[in-house]
């Protein structure tokens, strides 16, 4: 892979009526920051999370979109998306997000991350946009971006490469996850190959498929 990142976005604290917490604030909104931002276990620094039931957590720790779907996605709506207008902490040019593998490792700056998911649109995020259908849409797509784990802690900033380490041979990408999650349930065998996905995932993987009787 020979992508970079071309920004690291932290969130603007927004309150809004079509906030999803409780408390009517969200933290999809993000911009660009200036100079290294570090990356923890439980998250990027300086960053907000609203919804902790959903959002974060050693699984959701950074979240990553390409700057070519964003740029899909501006030409369908007739409308600019600066980096941060998907909720991404990382926005990348030059990285295959949607094929990226699950569980393979980026180096970026001197944080190393590893894939974990496909992000999973959500009323907040049609709310943000102000596109009542965009759940639909979005999923339609099929170009969720990533959400990654913090291996190695470090710090991030623009302009650091993005180096593949390690991919493991499954070859399960973040795109084969969402659509079999979504909207071709015949892939969902192939989830159970990835064992460096969430165990929720692969859990609801083996409900679909009658392997499990985990009312969960």
């Amino acid at each position: 892979m020979t992508g970079k990142v071309i920004s690291v976005n932290l969130a603007v604290v927004t309150e809004a009526e079509w906030a999803g917490d409780a408390s009517g604030l969200s933290g999809i909104d993000k911009r660009p920051a200036a100079g290294r931002v570090a990356v923890r276990v439980d998250g990027v620094v300086g960053d907000f999370i609203a919804e902790r039931a959903h959002h974060g957590g050693p699984d959701q720790a950074v979240y990553a979109y390409a700057t070519e779907d964003a740029d899909w996605w501006a030409a369908e709506l007739g409308r600019a998306l600066p980096p941060g207008r998907f909720g991404e902490n990382l926005s990348t040019l030059g990285v295959d997000v949607t094929g990226a593998v699950i569980g393979e490792q980026w180096a970026i700056g001197s944080a190393l991350l590893q894939v974990t998911k496909p992000r999973t649109p959500c009323r907040t995020f049609a709310g943000f946009w102000g596109v009542p259908d965009l759940v639909k849409r979005f999923t339609a797509r099929a170009a969720p971006g990533a959400y990654l784990r913090v291996l190695r802690e470090g710090e991030v900033a623009a302009g650091d490469p993005v180096e593949v380490r390690d991919r493991p041979a499954h070859g399960v990408t973040v795109g084969e996850v969402f659509r079999a999650l979504n909207r071709e349930p015949e892939l969902l065998p192939r989830l159970l190959e990835a064992t460096e996905l969430p165990e929720a995932i692969r859990e609801k993987a083996r409900r679909r498929l009658g392997l499990t009787t985990d009312p969960r």
